[in-house]
């Protein structure tokens, strides 16, 4: 069974703490909105909210900080996240190709989530597996030499991984 991707999260109870211990704090900004995504997953609309009345920022302002820094996300991340590497060597062996094998299966865009919350596609610099051009990663595991083929073959996979453990959570209940 292929692994869930497993973000460390922090307790929506240390976000609110957060908020309280720095409230009124100038120069806190960012390391609430990291708390808040920590917290969530992403940044939702309510922890927006919430800083924003702490901090006195608007919340326009803060959504031009939150667009501005790619690592804050104001959606969750679906299940399984694959990132596909652009660097010089995926680049020259096809890795654009793939991509648009990639956003066809999964019918989005990069550094969009699919309907259905499953996977979350991105593209990145560089995996560091330029002999296994071009590469991509789902999650921890790294796949390389990739074709349009072995790409539908590792998405369709994952799906129907998903479908099994819904259909098992299903009977348990």
């Amino acid at each position: 069974m292929i692994q869930e991707n497993q973000s460390s999260r922090v307790a929506p109870a240390a976000f609110e703490r957060m908020l309280w211990r720095h409230r009124g704090e100038s120069g806190m900004l960012i390391p609430l909105l990291q708390a808040a995504q920590d917290s969530h997953g992403y940044v939702p609309a309510s922890a927006i909210e919430q800083i924003s009345g702490v901090t006195g920022i608007p919340t326009a302002e803060i959504y031009g900080v939150i667009t501005f820094y790619k690592q804050f996300r104001l959606k969750p991340l679906g299940r399984h996240i694959i990132r596909l590497c652009k660097g010089t060597a995926c680049h020259v062996v096809g890795a654009e190709m793939i991509g648009q094998v990639i956003a066809d299966e999964l019918k989005v865009a990069p550094d969009e989530t699919t309907e259905d919350g499953l996977f979350t596609y991105m593209v990145v610099a560089c995996l560091g597996c330029c002999s296994l051009a071009p590469a991509m990663m789902v999650d921890d595991q790294t796949y390389g030499r990739l074709t349009p083929q072995t790409i539908r073959k590792v998405i369709r996979q994952y799906r129907r991984d998903a479908e099994k453990t819904k259909g098992v959570a299903a009977a348990k209940a």
